[in-house]
């Protein structure tokens, strides 16, 4: 499988020293350090593990079991689950590293998959994986990492640490295709003086080659879903299953006439911005969900104008840095969205809110989604979107 452990290793066509941002030593390694690896059983981690071993330090990994070990076995496209954590183990063995498993299939549940189930049904819609990295992922790995005595924390993400006037500073990975800087906005500055993201300057290719030249059992390993707790996609089936009235029903209303054109089957079935799945035919307009009111049970649908908004007040604010009067800010409203230019009024960070304004009308603002701002390729903060505004 590939070159093998022991095939040659040249140092020059990765500097790793460099990769892991310690300053660089006579020997070119990092003899005397300890580098604690955050494994979720996928070849980007297992990548990152592998050159942390190569490097000379003392390598430690530590997964994370987020769910029930007898029913994640079964679940394909996830991560952190039964046989990721097989994956990670052997992996592990492979490179004579240490590796250590928590059990935090409760703290997981509370504080990602039961929020994603309650925000649904207030109408909002969640983004889970911003949950998990802010809570299990970096807050406990990092308690984790100093009690270890570790150096670094270093994760596979695809993300950029660079250092500033500041400090260290969040930046978009080279790839375009693969960055991940958006499910990041939140990572505190005192995370980032501690975490390593070695993979951000690499493309996706070179990772699984560099799997392949480890031996590494991964190498062809599909990468996990976005929501790894989703089995195929199906939202609504988790949260009926966190919360088993969820399915209670109501009207579909046309925003601007007030009539009701419909019924549904639950909120939980619909975010703003959606089209297909309305099954309101024989109108003269295509109509998108623009507004889920839950207290009343009621889907809100309206033509794509309805859709537009000028601003949005965002809430539970983090900043990375300062921020750069001189640059124009953008942000992401979406995962998959283009950065769009914006003002800021209010300051980020400590929790504040503050609002928004797009410098022209922006379309499918859902409550519930982050906000993430950048200054260029860098991350200054973000929020979640709370409440948006049509003027």
């Amino acid at each position: 499988m590939g070159r093998g452990m022991n095939a040659p290793f040249s140092p020059d066509s990765l500097d790793l020293a460099k990769l892991f941002q310690f300053p660089p030593t006579d020997v070119r390694d990092l003899a005397g350090r300890r580098i604690v690896v955050a494994m979720s059983g996928g070849v980007d981690s297992s990548v990152v593990a592998a050159l942390a071993a190569q490097s000379g330090a003392e390598v430690i990994g530590i997964t994370l079991q987020l769910y029930d070990h007898g029913e994640a076995v079964k679940r394909k496209g996830a991560c952190c689950a039964g046989d990721d954590i097989r994956d990670a183990r052997a992996v592990c063995d492979r490179l004579g590293i240490a590796h250590y498993v928590f059990d935090h299939e409760s703290a997981f549940r509370e504080s990602v998959v039961d929020r994603f189930a309650d925000d649904y049904l207030a109408g909002r819609t969640p983004i889970p994986c911003i949950r998990c990295n802010m809570g299990p992922k970096f807050t406990d790995l990092f308690t984790m990492a100093r009690d270890l005595g570790a150096d670094c924390l270093a994760t596979g993400h695809y993300v950029r640490r660079e250092m500033g006037a500041g400090g260290a500073e969040l930046h978009r990975a080279l790839d375009p295709a693969r960055d991940q800087s958006y499910f990041l906005y939140g990572t505190t500055q005192a995370q980032m003086d501690y975490l390593r993201f070695p993979l951000g300057g690499l493309p996706k290719t070179m990772v699984r080659e560099l799997a392949e030249h480890f031996g590494l059992r991964v190498a062809a390993k599909p990468d996990s879903q976005d929501i790894c707790f989703v089995p195929d996609g199906d939202y609504a089936s988790v949260v009926r299953k966190v919360r088993p009235d969820a399915d209670t029903g109501g009207a579909i209303v046309h925003a601007e006439t007030g009539t009701t054109l419909g019924e549904h089957k639950g909120v939980i079935h619909y975010t703003v911005g959606q089209r297909r799945g309305l099954e309101i035919g024989g109108q003269a307009e295509p109509l998108y969900v623009v507004g889920i009111d839950a207290p009343k049970a009621q889907v809100l649908v309206g033509p794509r104008r309805m859709l537009a908004v000028h601003a949005a007040r965002i809430t539970e604010t983090n900043r990375i840095g300062p921020i750069p009067e001189s640059v124009q800010l953008t942000a992401k409203v979406r995962s998959l969205a283009k950065p769009v230019p914006v003002a800021i009024e209010g300051a980020l960070g400590d929790g504040a809110e503050a609002i928004i304004r797009f410098d022209a009308p922006e379309y499918g603002v859902a409550p519930g989604q982050a906000a993430v701002i950048y200054a260029g390729d860098r991350v200054v903060g973000g929020g979640w979107i709370d409440e948006t505004f049509k003027d």
